[in-house]
């Protein structure tokens, strides 16, 4: 029998939602449960096939115990040594390098000294540091964010030279960095499944929590979608994720990558609403299984195997930059569907 485990913390909807939905097909050898680990044993081989991982970011324990699951020949989504390397500002990185607009961005050494450390510890660090020089790439409107942070955490929205350095005043020994705003009309989050799957949700930051996921969008250009699925594609196939969301302010037409380090993305019921739920169970549920067919996986350490050739920067379809004799209009239910994955 191959087992399919959910590590989870304290959410209930998706873990529970998920073991059922697996278990209900009846798949000959194969059935999900939640994990269930104590002390792990160097020498023993862990019971699961498959585990989801939805909380090892959170704690230190289950990471190591998904690293020698790993290594053992369990298959982990995400997988949790590309996980743990991974930060905000080398994801910003990846995405320039690969053709994804993304903001201009800084990353700023610490305001106070890690645990640890004096100024002796900081010799090579620029001294007064230059930040006449940050302010011409930002400017003054941005967001102040940790590298390597989740859940709006220490995130401040600045408009000033003021209140950037209050900001950085109250950052501690986070490492933090600093992007420019972007003036968005349109923005949209992404489940993006298997590497192959795209759900596109039309989403607005700035309302209360539970009102965030647009229930009625208006239409979008088909071709604004199709750059957004192809954005989200490129990243989660660089970044080697499973399971992730990708979110896009967009600006002038350019939708613009915010915030795509999301490997254990929200997927509450209350919080997604009941169709993006449905969706992400099933999508997650089909994954786990295929995941399951090919378990045990010998495991590839080696960093380059999750870096492979860069793709080909967007370019717009040439039918989009034809102006058409009739625009048809479309649903914005419509408009919110799944796209199919680019061939």
């Amino acid at each position: 029998m191959k087992k399919i485990g959910v590590l989870f913390g304290m959410e209930n909807s998706f873990p529970g939602a998920l073991v059922e939905h697996i278990n209900a097909r009846n798949i000959d050898g194969i059935q999900a449960e939640f994990v269930e680990t104590g002390a792990v044993h160097l020498g023993k081989t862990p019971r699961y096939s498959v585990i989801l991982d939805r909380i090892s970011h959170d704690i230190p324990f289950y990471r190591a115990y998904l690293k020698h699951a790993a290594l053992n020949g369990t298959i982990i989504i995400n997988n949790p040594f590309w996980w743990s390397a991974d930060d905000k500002f080398f994801n910003y990185s990846l995405a320039e390098k690969l053709g994804v607009a993304v903001p201009p961005t800084v990353i700023l050494p610490h305001k106070q000294h890690p645990e640890g450390t004096t100024d002796r510890s900081m010799r090579n660090l620029e001294y007064p540091l230059d930040w006449d020089a940050v302010f011409a790439y930002i400017g003054e409107h941005g967001f102040m964010k940790p590298v390597d942070g989740g859940g709006w955490r220490d995130v401040h929205h600045i408009h000033n030279r003021d209140e950037f350095f209050k900001a950085y005043d109250q950052s501690r020994d986070l490492c933090m960095m600093f992007q420019k705003a972007v003036d968005f009309k349109e923005y949209f989050r992404c489940y993006v499944v298997g590497q192959k799957k795209v759900h596109i949700m039309p989403y607005d930051p700035r309302r209360p929590h539970a009102e965030r996921y647009l229930q009625d969008p208006p239409a979008y250009p088909r071709s604004l979608l199709r750059r957004v699925q192809h954005d989200a594609l490129v990243l989660c196939r660089a970044l080697g994720y499973d399971l992730n969301t990708v979110e896009f302010a967009v600006e002038n037409g350019v939708p613009y990558a915010i915030d795509f380090m999301n490997p254990a993305p929200d997927a509450d019921l209350h919080s997604v609403g009941q169709a993006n739920f449905d969706w992400i169970v099933k999508e997650v549920a089909d994954l786990a299984i295929a995941k399951a067919k090919l378990a045990p996986n010998v495991l590839e350490l080696r960093w380059s195997a999750f870096l492979g050739a860069d793709p080909a920067p967007w370019k717009a379809p040439k039918s989009a930059k034809r102006k058409p004799a009739a625009k048809k209009k479309t649903s914005g239910k419509k408009a919110a569907k799944t796209l199919p994955a680019e061939a």
